[in-house]
């Protein structure tokens, strides 16, 4: 089994990667290491999988020294080309597409740099898993596809025709070109819309790692709403175990299937940032601030049918999600608790 992974020096696409090769399976990694956030931290992820960042380069294969069944790929899946001489050079038995451009808020600055990514990067994968057959091509949507939908739980029944950014817009036309291409090409494909997911290795730019680096830092928090938010926390690990699972699962004769992936939980924001607090010993500065445009304000998550398709479900707890989040914070950041709390 041979499975082309897309966006691997990412949050999700590291921990899928480094899942998979631990499993046995031959994995080949993509991302284009851009600077949206903290290369540093990227080059990092590749670094703990055994990619060396010296022997890096465009479009050259790189194998790790720690895993010999994986090797990594700088590419930009927005080249065609590239993406079908890869295609064409692999031949991966199945793809996950985990890249993308990230970030609501970004995206109200820089909706070319979401078209260029999520847009036509997407449709370049969707085109060379036609040409070079896959058997199933497993795609990263959002929660964020619900918008304006009012009616919570949200169920992948449930209409996405209103979103409220470039962003969620983007993702729900990736759920789109998908379902036409698994029409017209009868080509199995998997949408799976993310919940607020965290842990260790996060994204610098998403609400966990921002509120833990305030606290630390002693610096205010940025509340927006008024702290009158809720979202459905979904542990990084609950995300990788439901991809592996749903991966070689077959689509009960259906060629299109979209499934949340939540906590099913939806946690009151100022209570996530006690759970902060907690863990690290230290009260957060809190700036209270309007609700963004963009912004949904609550997520909560319906998995019912994850549940049967695959018989799980995400349940790490708050409590344990943070507490292992934080233990990698520290250790990444060579901080120390009991000199953190003595400031």
């Amino acid at each position: 089994m041979k499975i082309l992974i897309t966006g691997t020096a990412g949050f999700i696409g590291f921990h899928l990667a480094r899942s998979f090769v631990e499993k046995g399976v031959e994995v080949v990694g993509v991302d284009n290491i851009n600077d949206y956030y903290d290369v540093n931290l990227k080059i990092a992820r590749l670094a703990e999988t055994g990619i060396d960042v010296d022997e890096i380069s465009e479009r050259t294969a790189v194998v790790s020294k720690k895993y010999a069944n994986y090797r990594f790929v700088k590419m930009d899946i927005s080249d065609k080309e590239d993406v079908f001489s890869l295609f064409s050079d692999e031949r991966p038995d199945y793809v996950c597409n985990l890249a993308a451009q990230v970030g609501v808020r970004y995206s109200l600055v820089n909706p070319d740099a979401y078209i260029r990514s999520n847009v036509t990067g997407f449709l370049n994968i969707l085109e060379a898993c036609r040409f070079y057959p896959v058997k199933h091509l497993v795609y990263a949507s959002s929660s964020s596809v619900y918008g304006l939908n009012q009616e919570q739980p949200y169920t992948t029944e449930q209409k996405t025709d209103c979103p409220i950014s470039v962003y969620a817009a983007t993702k729900k036309s990736n759920e789109l070109l998908a379902h036409a291409y698994s029409h017209l090409y009868k080509m199995p494909t998997t949408g799976l819309r993310f919940f607020t997911v965290y842990g260790p290795w996060g994204r610098p730019d998403m609400a966990p790692f921002i509120f833990a680096k305030s606290i630390i830092e002693k610096t205010p928090i940025p509340i927006y709403n008024e702290g009158k938010m809720f979202r459905d926390f979904t542990f990084v690990d609950d995300i990788v175990q439901s991809i592996i699972l749903l991966v070689q699962s077959n689509n009960d004769g259906e060629l299109h299937r979209i499934y949340n992936i939540g906590n099913s939980r939806s946690v009151f924001l100022m209570d996530f940032i006690s759970a902060l607090e907690k863990k690290l010993g230290v009260g957060a500065i809190k700036n209270f601030l309007p609700l963004q445009p963009g912004d949904m304000i609550s997520t909560l998550a319906d998995v019912s049918d994850l549940e049967k398709r695959i018989d799980f479900r995400p349940n790490v707890s708050i409590e344990e999600g943070v507490s292992r989040f934080i233990d990698w914070y520290l250790d990444f950041y060579q901080i120390s608790l009991p000199a953190l709390k003595k400031k």
